[in-house]
């Protein structure tokens, strides 16, 4: 059996347009204003709650940074260490807590992986999916870090 030309036609058209919709998707992503945002909320809980000092970095969903601000009085190290936390948070999709956590508690083999596992990093989502991720770190204790960390991260949605 022959096909005619323009039904063939019409058939390939619609099998590689159907192919071309399925490989675009529509994501969300963490603007520099959102950033700045998050940052400034997460400050005034460190404010507010007396900390003192810290670094807060956020990072887009592939952890690159989009934003860091170094508080008054915290050590230097403190913003590369944000990052890390952030990036972390966003390379794994989870908070660092989790991570430090599955060391402590005995998997330690995570600790030759690359990425720094230490309580402070939190990720942003929107919609259930991972868009950036805030990593505090120079305050008064790890929970402290993480604290100023998940204020920020509310930020987007009060």
């Amino acid at each position: 059996m022959k096909f005619p030309q323009k039904l063939l036609i019409v058939l390939l058209f619609a099998a590689f347009s159907a192919t071309a919709q399925a490989q675009v998707t529509n994501t969300k992503v963490l603007t520099l204003e959102a950033a700045k945002k998050i940052a400034a909320r997460a400050r005034q809980y460190a404010i507010d709650n007396q900390a003192p000092g810290g670094s807060i970095a956020i990072v887009d969903a592939g952890g690159e940074l989009i934003y860091l601000e170094r508080l008054d009085n915290t050590f230097a190290s403190s913003a590369l260490i944000a990052y890390d936390k952030a990036h972390t948070s966003a390379m794994f999709k989870a908070p660092s807590r989790k991570l430090e956590e599955s060391i402590v508690g005995g998997r330690t083999p995570l600790i030759t992986v690359g990425y720094t596992m230490l309580i402070g990093g939190v990720p942003i989502t929107l919609d259930g999916a991972v868009i950036g991720a805030i990593g505090v770190s120079g305050s008064a204790s790890a929970q402290q870090d993480e604290d100023i960390a998940l204020a920020g991260a509310k930020a987007l949605f009060n």
